[in-house]
């Protein structure tokens, strides 16, 4: 049974959210004790913090299945200074009995998906934000609504000059995948529109101008920025393992999340939405939260593919 608990708790963990679904992780196995590393292959340009992010997330379903299996997840941040990519190890405790909400949550692993395009203009329930603030709290990350209008124009705004700015990004294209792709990482075709919908947060242009048919909403949906009190590699990791939670709860009721990244991955507009919008604390995630009757296509590697 232990075996199968892990087993299961690693293919959980091929399904975490990751920028550009570029998958950042490995995955190691040393009795029952899982290894959870960094991949330098994959790492972005803009440096580890949102590669670290996706490892977070990774990390987080990979506790929860093994709780959901019976086991109490015994878990170690950064355990070893002299192995930097080695993020995380996690190790069956005690047997424990898991209760209704674990059970939904891993029963959203792998139906959640990053919404890449508008919302209907279905509200999401103030009470529901309320409960994915006291979600993504849980595991150290403080989720931020943005109910002012012009505190969520200012990150319309920041988002739409960093996407301006990096418009023939390379990593998008890197990372972008037409119709018939085979490859099991990057963003599919069917995930993203031809035409950006016009919610005032630009989405980063995956199709390169393929002629992709998808018909989208245009709801902004409840805006929103996780941010932590430092800016060091446990807090990313936290932040991940935050976001998961967040997201899974949400998606266990109806709700998706898109990301919007661009800002924040150039130092100057990190460090004014940090200073102007987020009160002084770090920046690490900025999302909108909305409901999308659009179902999209998953894809992930293999579990061969990361376990070392």
């Amino acid at each position: 049974m232990r075996d199968e608990a892990i087993k299961a708790a690693l293919e959980a963990a091929t399904w975490a959210p990751s920028v550009h679904n570029s998958q950042p992780w490995t995955f190691v196995v040393a009795g029952e004790e899982i290894g959870v590393r960094a991949d330098a292959d994959r790492r972005l340009r803009e440096g580890e913090r949102e590669a670290l992010i996706g490892c977070g997330a990774a990390l987080f379903n990979i506790r929860i299945v093994l709780r959901h299996s019976g086991w109490a997840p015994i878990t170690r941040i950064l355990p070893d200074p002299d192995r930097p990519n080695l993020l995380a190890t996690v190790r069956l405790g005690d047997a424990v009995t898991p209760d209704e909400s674990t059970r939904r949550l891993v029963e959203e692993i792998e139906h959640r998906r990053t919404h890449r395009a508008g919302f209907t203009n279905l509200p999401v329930p103030d009470r529901l934000v309320e409960t994915l603030v006291s979600q993504a709290a849980e595991e150290g990350g403080r989720l931020v609504p943005i109910a002012d209008p012009r505190a969520v124009r200012v990150l319309a705004a920041l988002t739409q000059a960093a996407q301006a700015a990096r418009a023939e990004d390379p990593e998008v294209r890197r990372w972008s995948r037409p119709p018939g792709s085979p490859r099991s990482d990057g963003v599919p075709a069917d995930a993203y529109p031809a035409e950006p919908a016009d919610t005032g947060f630009p989405q980063r242009d995956y199709a390169w101008g393929i002629d992709i048919d998808q018909t989208t909403a245009t709801a902004t949906g409840v805006v929103a920025v996780m941010t932590t009190p430092t800016d060091s590699r446990q807090e990313w990791i936290a932040t991940g393992q935050a976001l998961q939670r967040t997201l899974l709860h949400a998606s266990a009721v109806g709700v998706s999340a898109a990301f919007h990244t661009q800002a924040l991955e150039m130092p100057h507009l990190r460090e004014f939405l940090r200073e102007e919008v987020c009160a002084g604390a770090y920046p690490q995630m900025i999302m909108r939260l909305g409901v999308t009757f659009e179902e999209t296509r998953g894809v992930r590697r293999p579990l061969s593919e990361v376990l070392d």
